[in-house]
């Protein structure tokens, strides 16, 4: 398998040095492996903080910045940030308000984060956790107690950032990432296995004209194999599997989500199935959002998240953001 590296040891300090020269207004420690936006510690504002595994950019160094997280941790690829990071991005970013941490429902993150949590109290920084389990695939799986977190970090990342940064309180911070959380859920499908950069091949067997359904964003098995289905049957299957376990009381956010490497012209057709599904299931749509956000480096798929949003929520996802995944209305 081809890949544009120098060699898998080096490529996650590679790539952070790469972010630094294009992103000037982060503040990227390459050593130490903490991505912070560079106006960091904001007076009176909460810091949002989460990080992972690298592998599936722009999550989560891809979205510091105004409006959203105050810094990243990013791991070894497909491996758990260790609590050193996440206790430095933590003293970068705390203003005195506290900090919230964002943390993704695999095992290694939750216990680093905890660890992490207890350090950086010792040290004087108030610290709140939200934890994000929105994949309805499966309950349990390789990497985790529970359900995996996938596409509805992004929606807790936005939404929570924007009330930080209008100076909200650290208990309605974590409140509000908690009700994104609660009110989102996933499911994701891949056409092909991934690569990682320390392989070199495939890590998983998916015989062509098979795909898997239920897959995690690190390669993890979902539900079952099926022969290739057409975009319109994948999205009755995929929302199918979200309404079975959720039902939207409110008008839904839409995430539309590439794993890394399906094109955009495929994934609009792939949204334009979601869109009629959620029509003729009665589910109205307040906002969509497609493209490649919670990648598996070159996986092939697509994955779905709902988010059923009030009127705070819509006005927080509505709110200007500026970070190199995301940016709009400043």
């Amino acid at each position: 398998m081809k890949m544009l590296i120098n060699v898998p040891e080096t490529v996650v300090a590679d790539a952070l040095r790469g972010m630094a020269a294009a992103h000037p207004e982060l503040t990227v420690d390459v050593e130490n492996r903490v991505v912070v936006r560079k106006d960091a510690p904001v007076a009176g504002k909460v810091g949002l903080v989460s990080g992972g595994g690298s592998g599936h950019e722009p999550l989560h160094g891809g979205f510091v910045g105004p409006g959203m997280l105050s810094a990243a941790c990013p791991g070894e690829v497909f491996t758990s940030p260790v609590p050193d990071q996440m206790v430095r991005a933590a003293a970068a970013v705390d203003s005195g308000a506290g900090v919230l941490f964002i943390v993704k429902n695999y095992t290694g993150d939750v216990l680093n984060f905890d660890m992490a949590a207890e350090l950086a109290e010792d040290e004087g920084v108030q610290v709140a956790k939200v934890l994000v389990n929105d994949d309805v695939a499966v309950t349990d799986s390789l990497f985790t107690a529970g359900r995996r977190g996938t596409g509805a970090t992004l929606f807790v990342e936005k939404i929570a950032g924007a009330a930080a940064e209008e100076g909200q309180p650290l208990e309605r911070v974590e409140a509000l990432a908690k009700q994104v959380n609660e009110n989102s859920r996933s499911f994701g499908v891949a056409l092909s296995a991934v690569t990682t950069p320390a392989k070199g091949s495939p890590t998983f067997d998916l015989p062509a004209g098979e795909l898997e359904l239920g897959i995690g964003i690190h390669g993890e098995p979902g539900r079952e194999r099926r022969p290739m289905m057409t975009s319109g049957e994948i999205a009755e299957f995929a929302v199918g599997a979200i309404l079975d376990d959720l039902t939207p009381r409110n008008p839904v956010l839409v995430l539309v989500n590439g794993m890394g490497a399906t094109p955009l012209l495929e994934l609009y057709g792939f949204n334009a199935e979601v869109q009629r599904v959620l029509g003729e299931r009665g589910v109205p749509v307040a906002r969509v959002l497609v493209g490649n956000y919670v990648t598996s480096l070159d996986m092939a798929g697509a994955s779905v998240t709902l988010c059923q949003a009030d009127e705070e929520l819509l006005r927080l996802w509505d709110a200007p953001v500026s970070t190199p995944g995301l940016r709009w209305g400043m």
